[in-house]
């Protein structure tokens, strides 16, 4: 049975998914980018990154890399 939803407002969603009533496919959708130098993104107990010289390159020449809206 469909359900009746009155107004709502949502001041900001942190993460998840935010649903109501009956669905029929749900596909949350996020984007995200990173930038980080030479091992930066190592994990483990004993690591041992030896980095002489590290630089990152951040120039992003195009305005849209992942277009999420009308993404449906």
């Amino acid at each position: 049975m469909p359900a009746i939803i009155g107004p709502v407002k949502i001041n900001s969603v942190g993460g998840g998914t935010l649903n109501f009533g009956d669905s029929f496919y749900i596909s949350p959708k996020s984007t995200g980018k990173s930038h980080a130098g030479s091992g930066a993104f190592n994990t483990g107990n004993f690591i041992n990154a030896n980095n002489g010289l590290s630089a990152t390159n951040t120039i992003d020449p195009d305005a849209n890399d992942q277009n999420v809206t009308a993404n449906e």
